[in-house]
C-alpha cells in the first residue's frame, strides 16, 4: 500500500485541497492482487488504490470514456509480418499506466483509509491525473500516450488507432502496437528499437520484458524457423475450470450433419454455466480458428441453452483436450502477399433458415484473420449466400490491405479472394445480373466497386480447396484435418517456452 502511495505522489497524481461545497467527492478503496502458493496459502503481492467510479455522474465527473485498443487480427498480422521478415518482437509494460493520464474534469476523492494526513482530516485530494477505477481513466491514458508518440515522430494509423509507425531514412521502420499499457514493438532496425525503449523509460515507469513471450493470454514462441502462437496455458486452465482435464479426446469439435435449434426437447441447461463456457471458448479462438465455427454456432443459443447445446460445448472441450498443444505457425522467409478465402452454406440455421458466412486471410503462411457469422437475411439461392459472404470478406480485405500498408508492405496488385461459386463471381463482376440481384441489400454490392478499383479480385477455386469451408459447417474428420492444416493450425514443433 505504501509503495502504491509513493508511486501516486511521485507521479504528482493529486494535490490536497479543501473539500469543495458544490462538488461530489468520490470514495476510494484498496484492492489486492493475490498469489496462490503451492501449499495452498494465499499471498497478497500487490495493493492498488482504486476510485469508486460507479459513483461518478455523467457530464459532471466524466464525459468521454472510450479508448481504442489493437484488434486481435492486427496483432496477429504484425506477428505474421515479423515472422516472414525475420524481425523479432519485443514487449514493454507501463507501470501504473492510468496514473499518467491528464484529467480534463475536476475530480475530487477522499483520502485513502490508513493514509489520512493528521490535522488535515477534512481535506480531500483533487486529481490532476487519472486514478484506477475512474471511468475516463483509459481515455485519459490513451490521450497521453498518443500525444507522446506524435511528439516522437510516430505516425498513427488511420485504420487502427492503436497502431503507430516511425520511418527513418529510406527503409528503417519501427512499429508499435498498443493494448492499454502493453506495447508490442518490432521493426527492421535494432537501433530504433533500442532508442525507443530508452526514451520510454525516461518518460514513464516501464518494465522492459525483452522478447515477446506472453501477450493477452497468448503464448508467443520466436525462433529462427518462425513464430508460433498458442493458448495452451489458457486451454489447460479452461479444462480444469470445467472439470474436463484428462477427458477422452475426439477428432472433431462437432458431429457431422448435427443440427441445433432453440427448442429441441432435451430440457434446459444451466444458462450461467453455458454462457461462461461458450464465452471462454470464444476467447480461445484468438489462436484456434479450427473451433471458430463450432463456438460461434453455439453462441447463438446463449439466451436459453438446452442440454444438447451444453453437451456440444463439452465436446469442443474434448476436442481441445486432444489438441491442447496446437496453435498457429508463421514461417520465416515467405514473401508477404495477402489473399483470402470466402464461403457460405445455404440455409443452415434450422430456426430461421439463414446462411452462415465464413472467410479467412493469410499473408502466405498461417492465417491471421478469420470469421464465421450468420447472415442478416435469408438467402434465396446458394449464389446469393455466396455473394453476401464474398461482400463481407471484401470489406475485410480492403481494411487489411490498409493495415498491411501501415506495416510497410503495400499490396501493389489486387488481393485474390477465392470463391467456389461461379454465379456469385459473375454477379460481383457483371451488374447485368439484375433479376438475380435486385432484392439484395445495396451494401453488399460494395464488392463491385472494390473489383473495379482493383483492390480485390474474385477468383474461382474448387470446393475441395476451399479453406473457408471449415467456418461454415461441421465436417468429417478427414476433410476437417486437411483444412485445419491449410489454416496453419498445427502442433508446436519449434523449441521454446511461452
Amino acid at each position: 500500500m505504501q509503495e502504491e502511495i509513493n508511486v501516486i505522489e511521485k507521479n504528482k497524481t493529486w494535490e490536497l485541497v479543501d473539500r469543495p461545497n458544490d462538488k461530489d467527492v468520490i470514495g476510494v478503496k484498496w484492492i489486492y492482487k493475490t498469489k496462490l502458493n503451492q501449499d495452498g496459502s494465499v499471498e497478497r503481492n500487490k495493493a492498488r488504490l482504486v476510485a469508486k467510479g460507479y459513483s461518478q455522474i455523467p457530464g459532471v465527473d466524466f464525459h468521454e470514456t472510450f479508448a481504442p485498443v489493437a484488434r486481435h487480427e492486427t496483432i496477429r498480422g504484425l506477428i505474421s509480418i515479423a515472422a516472414q521478415k525475420g524481425w523479432y518482437l519485443h514487449q514493454l509494460d507501463v507501470k501504473s499506466a492510468f496514473l499518467n493520464g491528464v484529467l480534463k474534469e475536476d475530480v475530487f476523492v477522499d483520502q485513502p483509509q490508513g493514509f489520512v494526513i493528521e490535522g488535515e482530516e477534512q481535506k480531500v485530494y483533487k486529481l490532476k491525473k487519472a486514478l484506477y477505477g475512474l471511468k475516463q481513466a483509459p481515455r485519459a491514458w490513451y490521450g497521453e500516450i498518443d500525444s507522446y508518440f506524435s511528439e516522437r515522430g510516430f505516425q498513427r494509423s488511420q485504420n487502427e488507432p492503436a497502431l503507430y509507425t516511425k520511418i527513418e531514412g529510406k527503409s528503417d521502420i519501427l512499429i508499435v502496437s498498443l493494448y492499454v499499457d502493453d506495447l508490442v514493438i518490432t521493426g527492421n532496425c535494432v537501433r530504433l528499437i533500442t532508442e525507443f525503449k530508452s526514451d520510454m523509460k525516461k518518460k514513464y515507469e516501464m518494465s522492459d520484458l525483452g522478447l515477446l513471450h506472453y501477450f493477452l493470454g497468448i503464448g508467443i514462441i520466436q525462433s529462427d524457423e518462425g513464430i508460433f502462437i498458442t493458448q495452451e496455458k489458457y486451454a489447460k486452465a479452461l479444462l480444469e475450470r470445467f472439470k474436463m482435464i484428462g477427458c477422452n479426446p475426439v477428432a472433431t469439435p462437432l458431429v457431422v450433419n448435427e443440427k441445433f435449434q432453440k427448442e429441441d426437447g432435451s430440457g434446459e441447461a444451466d444458462a450461467t454455466l453455458y454462457r461462461s463456457l461458450v464465452g471462454s471458448l470464444l476467447y480461445l479462438t484468438a489462436t484456434r480458428p479450427d473451433i471458430m465455427f463450432a463456438t460461434s454456432l453455439l453462441s447463438r443459443f446463449m439466451h436459453k441453452p438446452t442440454r444438447i447445446h451444453y453437451g456440444a460445448a463439452k465436446r469442443i472441450l474434448r476436442y481441445i483436450q486432444g489438441t491442447i498443444k496446437f496453435g498457429i505457425m508463421y514461417e520465416r522467409n515467405v514473401e508477404p502477399k495477402l489473399f483470402g478465402f470466402c464461403d457460405s452454406d445455404w440455409g443452415g440455421s434450422v430456426d430461421d433458415l439463414k446462411s452462415t458466412s465464413g472467410y479467412t486471410f493469410t499473408l502466405g503462411t498461417g492465417v491471421f484473420s478469420w470469421a464465421s457469422n450468420k447472415q442478416k437475411s435469408v438467402a434465396l439461392s446458394t449464389a446469393e449466400a455466396e455473394y453476401v459472404s464474398a461482400s463481407t470478406a471484401t470489406s475485410q480485405a480492403v481494411w487489411l490491405r490498409r493495415i498491411i500498408e501501415d506495416f510497410g508492405e503495400k499490396q501493389k496488385e489486387a488481393t485474390p479472394l477465392l470463391c467456389d461459386n461461379k454465379s456469385a463471381i459473375a454477379m460481383s463482376k457483371n451488374p447485368v445480373y439484375h433479376s438475380r440481384a435486385k432484392h439484395i441489400a445495396l451494401k453488399y454490392h460494395y464488392i463491385r466497386d472494390a473489383v473495379e478499383e482493383n483492390q480485390v479480385d474474385i477468383v474461382y477455386c474448387n470446393t475441395e480447396d476451399q479453406v473457408a469451408d471449415i467456418f461454415t459447417k461441421a465436417l468429417a474428420r478427414e476433410r476437417f484435418v486437411y483444412l485445419r492444416g491449410l489454416l496453419g493450425v498445427k502442433q508446436q514443433s519449434i523449441k521454446g517456452e511461452c
